[in-house]
């Protein structure tokens, strides 16, 4: 993916004597399937362009006065019109070099705490990759599935490397195994996957029905031994 990475710096003065800065980012690349523009401030996301649904999406929670972005979609489809012809210019002049290349990471874990049939959700985060272009799928019990899965847009890191998220939702059933599966230009072999059991995360009852053997046990050692106290008390 050709990427391009403009980062302006938006001072504020709030008195004479203390100034907040804040960083404006956008990103803007394309390559011969994806595309993506996008604009945020301080490492969060304000809108970016859905190119599928040909609309621009705020991203901004909702506020008493919301920002909005008049004609910002209309621009990126001519943003990428001139990103894919000189995508072709650059990769004819340069002769396509191999480009360099970060493995991302990735971690999987739900969003709330796990009950047995409550619906939660499962957060697939890759992160340190470079170039930004990556594939993210999701298996239950070794099984594919495609619906109820979202995926975030690509998001700069300090690094210059990226992160992006992907959500399943789910209900949790006993013995269900969820895996994570990225596949990117870094990683040779075969997908990098990381799974999730169910089973893993639920509280053991094991400690708990120990604690009450052992309860009802001394309870009642303290009945009997009660009993023959009141017995040998009687006796004398």
């Amino acid at each position: 993916m050709e990427l391009y990475i403009t980062t302006l710096v938006l001072t504020i003065i709030l008195s004479a004597g203390a100034k907040v800065v804040h960083e404006d980012f956008a990103i803007r690349g394309c390559s011969d399937t994806e595309k993506e523009d996008t604009y945020g401030m301080d490492e969060e996301e304000l809108w970016h362009a859905d190119f599928n649904q040909k609309k621009g999406v705020e991203t901004l929670p909702d506020f008493g006065d919301p920002m909005t972005f008049p004609g910002f979609y209309e621009g990126s489809e001519g943003e990428m019109a001139v990103c894919k012809s000189n995508l072709a210019l650059r990769i004819k002049g340069f002769k396509s070099p191999p480009p360099e290349m970060d493995a991302p990471q990735t971690s999987i874990y739900p969003k709330d705490d796990v009950e047995l049939g409550v619906q939660n959700t499962l957060v697939c985060h890759v992160t340190g990759f470079y170039p930004p272009s990556v594939s993210v799928s999701w298996t239950k019990n070794n099984i594919n599935v495609s619906e109820d899965i979202t995926l975030s847009q690509y998001r700069p890191r300090i690094d210059g490397t990226f992160n992006i998220f992907s959500t399943l939702k789910f209900t949790p059933a006993e013995g269900d195994i969820y895996s994570c599966m990225v596949k990117h230009r870094a990683i040779k072999d075969q997908p990098q996957t990381k799974t999730w059991d169910v089973d893993a995360v639920l509280p053991s009852v094991g400690p708990a029905v120990f604690c009450g053997i052992g309860l009802t046990l001394g309870l009642l050692g303290v009945a009997v031994g009660t009993f023959f106290l009141v017995k040998g008390n009687n006796c004398n």
